[in-house]
């Protein structure tokens, strides 16, 4: 009886939803790699969705009077997208389905079917009025007079006399959504697995998360939390465009897995049987990611106030090791994660002493210097591929730049530094390196204020056959996207990876699985863009134009690339 209830409410959870009912906020990327959160849009009165699938006769034939409407009523303040509510499928073949309807519109691709399910999306053609404030459809019926009066009814802020207008297109089919509604998720046996594999490692006892998922309860009571989320692509986080590269962190779930767990949420979150393998995980009791590490740099301890701006600091480390050993992993620990934004570094060995050196050595190494992971937002620890590693040298000492942001308490971050070192007498031959496409203040154009998405982009050119390994990007707070590229000595342009929605508090290297060819010659751009509008909830202050400026509140433009020349063995 249990189960048939869970399974009725999951039914009515489902079915066709009227007008103003609420569906939350919600992201979804275009068919060019673009995101769009529907909370950006709230400076709107409202935002106008057709509903597009390829071959359809009936999105065909609404085409030509919604992109009239839009030329009508953007300029009053309705933003139009189309929607594809299909699943996941190849873009290029609906950009080549806009090509061949002669038009531009955006197009918003429901990978996992989610947002179209509880937005209602039953026909193909048809269009929904959403209110990017309440998060609730306002109207859906066919582009017509019906439609018409919407708009005007909603920029006179009235009610819609006919909210529901039937519709006659294509039916669009939830396969996943039957499915779950014959067959709820199973906790024990897929949901549970879904969240080991996906998030448990931060969200744990002692784990960076803000809440553990370390059993049935802690899942149910923070399911409404995780619906959001997944429906914002707030998390997983560094969200990437699973679309673009395939990656070993990419922080991507399968839109299958996804379905599951937002199925499962609206089911109630049950639980099945007395198996709970969540509270059966069990974690190392060693904070090092690799074991208890062969050295441990200490960085000085710092006192950081409780407010006010904080110039960047300047220490310098001992490196305790009793004879020159090649380094092949490293975990930087802060040691208060709540105030340290990044603690960048370079090894000086005893022959440079007092040199200034920079401190890029924990993004790119080079020559045989050793590679040892620098702390941003998000680091993950490094441990190199087999056969790679530098060289840290007797006597050397570590220059750190440290920049904290107070968050409204005293304490002190007292950070470490793990160190794990091949066998002595084994000597790797391969060495990783790498390269910026930065701008500083010498290239650096100003963000105009309000700018709701302007763009820069730098460039590097690779003198030599290179295996690329992986790329970070780091902007502020008025980060939107970053994308990289490579343009090859033959002409032709690939896209490499695409951070469609970038996140200050997530930043770190996104490594190939396999490693990419790169012929001498290719020039390797990163293109970023800044939201300097109040529509970034993020953003200090939208009425001043940016500089360059090593603070949070200022902006960067960091396109990192890392790789390992082929003349040093990389297969």
């Amino acid at each position: 009886m249990k189960k048939i209830l869970v399974i009725c409410l999951f039914a009515l959870a489902s079915v066709q939803l009227n007008a103003a009912d609420r569906v939350g906020d919600f992201v979804l990327l275009d068919q060019d790699g673009y995101a769009h959160l529907m909370s950006w849009y709230d400076d709107h009165a409202a935002i106008a969705l057709l509903v597009q699938a390829n071959g359809s006769r009936a999105t065909v034939n609404s085409i030509a009077k919604f992109e009239e409407l839009q030329a009508r009523y953007e300029e009053q303040g309705i933003e139009f997208f189309m929607l594809n509510p299909t699943g996941s499928q190849d873009r290029q073949s609906v950009q080549a389905e806009m090509v061949r309807q002669n038009s531009d519109m955006k197009v918003l691709m429901d990978d996992t079917q989610f947002i179209s399910e509880v937005l209602g999306v039953e026909k193909t053609g048809e269009v929904l009025i959403f209110d990017p404030k309440s998060f609730t459809v306002e109207f859906r019926g066919p582009v017509g007079a019906e439609f018409e009066r919407a708009l005007d009814a909603t920029l006179a802020g009235q009610p819609i006399a006919n909210p529901v207008v039937a519709s006659t297109g294509d039916t669009v089919l939830y396969p996943a959504r039957l499915a779950h509604q014959r067959n709820v998720p199973s906790y024990s046996g897929e949901i549970a697995p879904i969240i080991i594999d996906n998030c448990a490692t931060c969200h744990r006892e002692n784990g960076i998360a803000p809440f553990a998922m370390n059993n049935h309860g802690m899942m149910q009571a923070w399911s409404p939390v995780i619906r959001e989320v997944l429906m914002t692509k707030r998390m997983p986080p560094g969200q990437v465009d699973p679309h673009i590269g395939e990656f070993t962190n990419g922080g991507v779930i399968a839109n299958g897995d996804i379905q599951k767990l937002l199925h499962w949420i609206d089911a109630g979150a049950p639980r099945d049987g007395a198996e709970d393998p969540l509270a059966d995980l069990t974690w190392p009791e060693t904070k090092w990611a690799f074991g208890e590490p062969d050295a441990i740099i200490k960085v000085p301890p710092q006192e950081i106030p409780a407010t006010g701006a904080i110039p960047y600091r300047y220490v310098t480390a001992a490196i305790d090791i009793d004879e020159d050993r090649w380094v092949r992993a490293s975990q930087y620990i802060a040691g208060d994660r709540g105030v340290l934004h990044h603690a960048l570094h370079t090894v000086i060995p005893p022959e440079a002493a007092g040199q200034n050196m920079g401190f890029g050595g924990g993004l790119f190494p080079t020559g045989d210097d050793p590679d040892i992971v620098a702390y941003v937002p998000g680091a993950e620890p490094r441990i190199q591929t087999p056969n790679t590693g530098g060289l840290l040298k007797k006597g050397s000492e570590l220059a750190l730049q440290l920049h904290y942001t107070a968050n409204g308490r005293q304490t002190v971050d007292a950070g470490e530094i793990g160190l794990w070192f091949y066998p002595k007498g084994e000597v790797p031959t391969e060495r990783m390196s790498g390269n910026c496409a930065c701008i500083f203040t010498p290239t650096w154009t100003t963000i105009p204020p309000h700018a709701k998405e302007f763009i820069q982009e730098a460039s590097i050119t690779l003198t030599q056959d290179a295996a690329l390994h992986g790329y970070l990007s780091h902007m502020h707070f008025r980060g939107k996207y970053m994308r990289f590229y490579a343009d090859y000595p033959d002409g032709n342009r690939e896209e490499l990876l695409n951070i469609a929605k970038y996140d200050y508090a997530w930043q770190w290297f996104y490594d190939y699985e396999y490693p990419k060819f790169m012929p001498a010659g290719t020039v390797l751009t990163a293109v970023g863009a800044f939201d300097n509008s109040a529509q970034n909830a993020a953003n200090p202050d939208p009425t001043v134009a940016l500089e360059w400026g090593e603070m949070s509140w200022d902006e960067m433009f960091f396109g990192a690339f890392r790789w390992k020349y082929l003349d040093e063995g990389d297969d």
